[in-house]
């Protein structure tokens, strides 16, 4: 498989919409669902908003790396999407009603093609481009759980 391919996974949450998208963009949350994602930091004031620049600040095992990412799409209640400058990746949210419950959609294609920095970066520190692709999907599936988990849960 192609280190560019489309990740894709998704769910149901037994929770509205509503629940699952304060969740989803608090971004101080993030990191306690992604297996990778440290922290995420705002990088200009205004909160979230189209343009909005985000520090990630990422780890697996001892590496550790920024990534610099802006908010692209903005849908409240729908659509949060944000591309990732360093690899060229865009990490997608979607959510609709389904039911009395949420289905959620996290999509990671890469629009273009993969940064230089990318391609030399993860075979050099994430054991290969094609086997961090593989773990970002696992990653996305367990940030998804972790969502569905917190939503349910109240």
């Amino acid at each position: 498989m192609s280190a560019d391919r489309e990740l894709r996974v998704e769910t149901v949450i037994d929770a509205v919409p509503d629940r699952v998208w304060s969740l989803l963009t608090d971004f101080s949350q993030m990191a306690q669902w992604s297996p990778e994602l440290v922290r995420m930091v705002p990088l200009k004031p205004g909160g979230l908003r189209v343009g909005q620049a985000y520090l990630g600040i990422n780890r697996r095992k001892v590496v550790v790396w920024p990534t610099r990412s802006v908010v692209a799409v903005l849908e409240p209640g729908r659509t949060l999407a944000w591309d990732t400058r360093s690899s060229g990746a865009r990490w997608i949210w979607e959510l609709s009603a389904e039911g009395a419950g949420t289905r959620v959609v996290h999509r990671r294609p890469v629009p273009t093609a993969l940064t230089a920095i990318s391609r030399a970066f993860a075979p050099l520190f994430l054991g290969g481009s094609e086997g961090h692709a593989d773990e970002l999907e696992q990653g996305m599936a367990a940030t998804v759980a972790r969502l569905k988990v917190s939503a349910e849960s109240t």
